[in-house]
């Protein structure tokens, strides 16, 4: 296949045309293919060898004279003028009904029916952008089955907290228990994980919109290591877990937004401690590995089932049993893409979870 490109090249292909389709679907001001498929090549090889072999051959039989000769030429012409015609308007008619397909899906997507698929006929050109059209109504659609699951996931976690916050404060209104600090502790633990869902749900909504706003500054991976671990010391020993924190040789400082670094291992470690059983241990290390930093969070807990183990850096993906909101290592995962890093999960039912965390050294 050989092509010529318009001036300037290429366009940029957007995220949501198909792959293996090419974009714009014509390019060029013409194109030639060693494979076509239909009568579109077959009609214009056929009127072509008409118009050299049997326009001479009809034109070097004809009787003479000038009259004769000009119905001739006429009737020879006119053969191919009808074939061209006859193409013409055999495309123009399949481009018109490709058209308003198109158009009748447009408008089922302008109100609000992502379910909008449509026929992928016509010419070449036109079933490309059908086919780009119906991938794009398929993403659409499975974004807002998301965006529905979401809101109801969301929904969900507030209620509970929101639950223990009116009971207790309408038992202690109507006298059936004291404002002590059992009751009050109760209310104010409960606005706490409010608050942490609304900063959790806020970090996502400016991850998913790209407006999430780093100070990168030196971090020293070792002074940071050390920091999580004392301030999750108190946690681990209520439950019987020994958290420890290592580094491996000499990794240097890396520029980083030491709040956000901070909130991914706060948030790898409270879940690995959630999920490690007592005298089960939660380890954090960190190594240098080329131009990058390796940062891992081990634990010798239940591990995550094989089934949940592709889907647990989604949003609200929780396993069976779990008390938090399914919103940890979405979290973590959106904060170390934003920092150009990566974040790996490992783990094995019954033997434990290991995650983790990969940075550049240096923001490009």
């Amino acid at each position: 296949t050989y092509r010529r490109h318009p001036p300037g090249g290429p366009h940029r292909r957007p995220p949501w045309w198909p792959e293996g389709e090419p974009f714009p679907p014509h390019r060029g001001s013409w194109t030639w293919r060693s494979r076509r498929r239909g009568p579109g090549c077959l009609l214009p090889i056929l009127v072509l060898a008409y118009l050299l072999f049997v326009l001479p051959a009809a034109l070097t039989t004809s009787g003479p004279g000038y009259f004769g000769g000009s119905l001739v030429l006429v009737a020879v012409l006119a053969v191919p003028v009808l074939l061209l015609l006859g193409m013409a308007i055999r495309t123009a008619v399949r481009m018109a009904i490709a058209v308003r397909g198109l158009e009748a899906g447009a408008r089922r997507v302008e109100s609000g029916d992502f379910t909008a698929r449509v026929e992928e006929r016509g010419p070449g050109d036109t079933r490309a952008v059908a086919r780009a059209f119906n991938a794009m109504t398929a993403r659409l659609e499975a974004e807002d089955t998301r965006r529905r699951s979401a809101m109801a996931d969301v929904a969900h976690e507030l209620r509970t907290p929101l639950s223990i916050i009116r009971g207790e404060a309408e038992g202690i209104l109507d006298g059936l228990y004291a404002g002590d600090p059992e009751h009050l502790g109760n209310i104010i633990e409960s606005t706490r994980t409010l608050e942490r869902l609304v900063d959790d749900l806020r970090t996502l909504a400016l991850s998913e919109v790209g407006s999430l706003e780093l100070v990168r500054e030196p971090v020293d991976i070792a002074v940071l290591l050390d920091d999580v671990c004392e301030a999750h010391r108190s946690q681990a020993d209520a439950v019987g877990v020994v958290l420890t924190a290592t580094t491996e040789g000499d990794v240097p400082a890396l520029e980083a937004d030491p709040v956000r670094l901070r909130s991914i291992l706060a948030n790898l470690v409270t879940n690995a401690i959630r999920h490690t059983p007592a005298a089960g241990s939660v380890a954090l290390s960190a190594r240098r590995d080329g131009d990058h930093v390796t940062i891992t969070v081990s634990d010798t807990g239940a591990g995550i089932p094989a089934e949940l183990l592709p889907r647990v850096t989604e949003r609200f993906v929780k396993g069976p049993g779990s008390d938090g909101s399914g919103l940890g290592l979405a979290i973590a995962n959106d904060l170390v893409a934003a920092h150009g890093g990566t974040l790996a999960v490992e783990s094995e039912p019954g033997h434990g979870t290991n995650v983790q965390v990969t940075l550049p050294l240096r923001h490009p």
